[in-house]
């Protein structure tokens, strides 16, 4: 193994224990954010409930973030599993 081929495994392997949790609060915002885009769906739009449903989710997904002591630079990520997980409730039927 070259000196080249080593050091970007160990780029890659240093970059590992921080994917981990990135993923999980991804998953967990995407899944937290299902029910109440599912909700959302069914009251009339800029309500107040409409408002509830979009932001009651940002405080815990921002605690988690917060907890897990993940940068600022993966807000965007977790603000794009929020709006998909708002979206695919959206879409849900049952």
């Amino acid at each position: 193994m070259s000196h080249r081929l080593g050091l970007q495994y160990n780029l890659y392997m240093d970059a590992l224990p921080e994917a981990v949790p990135v993923a999980g609060l991804f998953l967990a915002t995407y899944l937290l954010n299902l029910p109440f885009g599912y909700l959302r769906r069914r009251t009339r739009r800029f309500s107040l409930l409409w408002f509830l449903y979009i932001h009651l989710p940002v405080p815990f997904v921002f605690l988690a973030r917060v907890l897990s002591h993940l940068d600022l630079r993966y807000v965007p990520l977790f603000l794009f599993a929020a709006v998909m997980g708002q979206l695919s409730g959206g879409r849900l039927e049952f």
